[in-house]
């Protein structure tokens, strides 16, 4: 997956439980709860699990259940809400391009299966 330039300031991810996901059909930044903070190590490999992420086809639905919000030192960089369902991705934030907004992922591969893993781990905490 193509990650903004600004994944090189990350020094904190926010992982977010989507509660509507429906809502991100339209939506102009990621709404949800936040489950847990990724700091360091753990943030660097979760960025370096989503920049693994292969392309895939993309289906229809978008309904994310999960979410990135990574930080900077000073400021949010950039958001990512995942639909495990459809494959798709979409990225809000400074840096990201036109190319970026909109992805889509092989919610199959080990890298997926690794991070959605790690999601639903942040819920037994």
């Amino acid at each position: 997956m193509l990650l903004p330039p600004t994944r090189a300031e990350t020094e904190l991810i926010e992982v977010v439980r989507i509660a509507d996901p429906a809502r991100h059909l339209t939506s102009r930044e990621l709404s949800g709860d936040t489950v847990a903070i990724w700091a360091e190590d753990e943030a660097e490999e979760a960025l370096a699990l989503v920049a693994d992420l292969p392309g895939d086809e993309l289906y229809r639905c978008f309904l994310p259940g999960w979410g990135i919000r990574a930080h900077g030192a000073d400021d949010r960089l950039f958001e990512i809400a995942f639909c495990f369902r459809c494959h798709g991705a979409r990225i809000w934030g400074r840096g990201v391009t036109a190319e970026q907004r909109h992805q889509t992922f092989d919610a199959q591969s080990p890298a997926a299966r690794e991070l959605l893993s790690r999601f639903r781990a942040c819920l037994l905490d």
